[in-house]
Parts: C-alpha cells; sequence; structure tokens
C-alpha cells in the first residue's frame, strides 16, 4: 500500500437547522470540487443570535484530501 500524502483545507458551513447539517453542508460542497475526502475535523463551532434565539449555526472544518499521484 502507497504513502497517502493529503491536502488540508479549511471551510465553514452553516445550516438554519443544526450542527450535523451545518458539517453536511460543508462536505457535500466540497465534494464538488474535492473528489478524494478522505477526513474532517470540526475546529469550531458558533452560532448567529437574532432576537436572542439561535438563528443559524456555524462550523468551521478541516478537510483532508488525498492528492493524486
Amino acid at each position: 500500500m502507497p504513502e497517502h500524502v493529503y491536502e488540508l483545507i479549511e471551510i465553514v458551513g452553516s445550516s438554519k437547522t443544526s450542527i450535523e447539517d451545518a458539517v453536511q453542508n460543508a462536505l457535500t460542497r466540497a465534494a464538488k470540487t474535492l473528489e478524494t475526502i478522505r477526513w474532517f475535523q470540526v475546529v469550531e463551532t458558533r452560532g448567529y443570535v437574532e432576537n436572542g434565539k439561535v438563528s443559524y449555526w456555524q462550523v468551521n472544518l478541516k478537510i483532508g484530501s488525498t492528492l493524486k499521484d
């Protein structure tokens, strides 16, 4: 098995529904550009507040993608 080298990018996903949806939205969009996503790490979670309530969630992700030969 060959050694792998990864590209690391950082993106932010958002959702009005949940943290999990924010992660999935980010990964779905990233998959349109990156063919070989292998892992992700949630770096930061935050929310936007309107009128005292959570309006939407934001999640910073680091995404590891295998570099092509």
